[in-house]
């Protein structure tokens, strides 16, 4: 089988981390037979300084044609001039929408190497493996009317609506169920029901669904109540659902308990068999764009996470996340992660470094 992906390196430290994946990718073709087409575009801030979009509309024709997208980062002070709808943010938020990725996956894991590069208390995150799972393209971000508007009196308003309907919140609530059952059986679903309708309509939208899933357990938690227990008592947590905002909140929340947001992936998943694209939740990093000392780990481990949900290649997603902890537990670190006592590693060496892993893996 011939698996096809397209590559979006996007801003910043985008297109030196994504080297670093298709080095992997290389290692996958060579060592395991895998067979890629692989594609490349531009996205966000390099697509506006070629096209004048953020997207253009033959990068998203390829994304919609392709298995998946691997995608970098997009955005940057460079382009914070240009119009609301051509920030580079907007190409991300229009594949999306358009490829209809309405399942956002973003697992918090804690590798034990790194349980004190958190700003929590070891024993507090050593062992941590929570998954977020986030409704992508519903919500306040996507819900009309919104805008800013002149009022009589000289002022401005901004509005901006929260809007889901029973498919939208069933659909991510039966994905999130799904994951649970492959884990520990339970599923936080996180809402505002206490102040918002919206909220409400969530809550009783999302107890029906698990009446289908008997041998998951469900709690609800007010999503200000949730952040708060997310830095008590985080490993209570075993799969999160909750919508967009709070789904934004929480999931970076969650991402800074590991130490880093440069070691996580994230998943965006649309209908059984149909559009996924996948990226690390850091941003572009302009600041160290270029230096060769960004964290690869992220987009390496998003590699990972296509393989398992996508490619259906379980067994190779797992040689590459037990080759990044066996990195890791040799005490290579980038500069994110760098600990007292540890070698601090540019972003190729932790590539070269991964992939010696990965050689030693494989042939055990």
């Amino acid at each position: 089988m011939t698996h096809s992906l397209l590559i979006l390196p996007g801003d910043g430290i985008g297109p030196e981390i994504m080297v670093e994946a298709r080095r992997v990718i290389d290692w996958l073709r060579t060592k395991r037979g895998l067979n890629f087409t692989l594609y490349e575009g531009l996205v966000g801030g390099a697509a506006y300084d070629a096209y004048g979009v953020p997207l253009s509309d033959n990068t998203l024709e390829l994304a919609k044609t392709v298995d998946a997208v691997l995608l970098g980062a997009v955005g940057g002070p460079k382009w914070a001039g240009v119009d609301y709808d051509k920030r580079p943010e907007a190409g991300l938020l229009a594949l999306r929408k358009e490829l209809e990725l309405f399942a956002n996956l973003r697992p918090a894991i804690c590798f034990e190497s790194l349980v004190n590069s958190s700003s929590l208390k070891p024993e507090l995150v050593s062992g941590l493996d929570i998954m977020i799972v986030r409704e992508l393209t519903g919500g306040v971000y996507f819900g009309k009317p919104r805008g800013i508007e002149d009022l009589p009196d000289g002022s401005r308003r901004g509005i901006n609506t929260q809007v889901y309907t029973t498919p939208e919140i069933h659909r991510i609530a039966h994905v999130a169920f799904e994951l649970a059952g492959k884990r520990r059986g339970r599923v936080t679903s996180s809402d505002k029901a206490n102040v918002m309708e919206s909220g409400l309509l969530w809550r009783e939208e999302v107890t029906k669904i698990a009446r289908q899933y008997p041998d998951i357990k469900l709690d609800h938690m007010l999503a200000d109540s949730c952040a708060m227990q997310l830095v008590r008592a985080p490993k209570q947590f075993d799969v999160i659902v909750t919508d967009n905002l709070f789904g934004d909140i929480l999931s970076d929340v969650a991402a800074m308990l590991t130490g880093s947001l440069g070691m996580l992936p994230s998943a965006a998943l649309g209908v059984r068999g149909g559009a996924a694209m996948y990226e690390p939740v850091h941003g572009s990093a302009p600041d160290i764009a270029g230096q060769n000392v960004a964290n690869p780990i992220a987009t390496i481990l998003s590699l990972a996470m296509a393989l398992r949900y996508t490619f259906d290649c379980g067994e190779e997603a797992r040689m590459i996340e037990d080759a990044v902890r066996s990195v890791l537990a040799g005490g290579l670190r980038t500069t994110d992660i760098m600990q007292p006592g540890k070698a601090r590693v540019s972003t190729t060496v932790m590539g070269d470094s991964i992939l010696r892993a990965l050689d030693h893996v494989s042939a055990t």
